[in-house]
């Protein structure tokens, strides 16, 4: 049986097609072909809400086996976090990656839309691995986000990239490797 692994896009124009979709790629390629990477299309990309990607996430995840791997890239990371510290999944979870995810709350970025979650890394679901990757030339979330989520999410495995920029210049094998460690 394959194992399952859910990849959230990030959020902006074009997102999906003209960008994590070679993300996506990358991550198929360095898995191969006993890996069933999923890649739904996350409602209003260009101007994406917490509650209306929270509930797609929601029917996601209600999708997939026990031992799934999840993985969000930018916003969709961001997203994806908070999402499961808010409502944790009903299955267990083999892992859960963070891809240039920007960090919200103090240090981070303001917003409006998703309040920050006291506790992060209390209310994540236990026993799940999290790994966080991050490129030092990031130009859209800030390398030092990858510190904020850190100290958010102890014991979290942090991979800070040297040379990468925000699309980990569309080249998942790190996270790959990540990815088969736990399957």
């Amino acid at each position: 049986m394959k194992k399952q692994v859910l990849f959230i896009q990030g959020g902006g124009t074009g997102a999906h097609d003209e960008w994590d979709n070679k993300l996506v790629d990358s991550l198929r390629h360095e898995l191969g072909p006993n890996y069933d990477v999923r890649y739904p299309r996350m409602p209003n990309e260009a101007d994406p809400s917490y509650t209306v990607w929270k509930a797609a996430l929601a029917e996601e995840i209600a999708g997939l086996d026990d031992g799934a791997i999840l993985i969000g890239h930018s916003l969709g990371g961001t997203i994806l976090i908070n999402t499961l510290a808010e409502t944790p999944p009903n299955r267990r979870l083999a892992g859960i990656f963070l891809i240039a995810a920007p960090f919200l709350g103090p240090g981070g970025w303001p917003s409006e839309d998703i309040k920050p979650t006291a506790n992060l890394g209390a209310r994540l679901p236990q026993k799940t691995p999290i790994y966080l990757y991050h490129g030092s030339e990031d130009d859209t979330a800030p390398f030092a986000h990858v510190d904020l989520y850190e100290r958010a999410i102890p014991g979290a495995i942090v991979h800070r990239l040297r040379g990468r920029n925000h699309q980990l210049n569309d080249d998942l094998a790190e996270v790959a490797a990540g990815v088969r460690v736990l399957t």
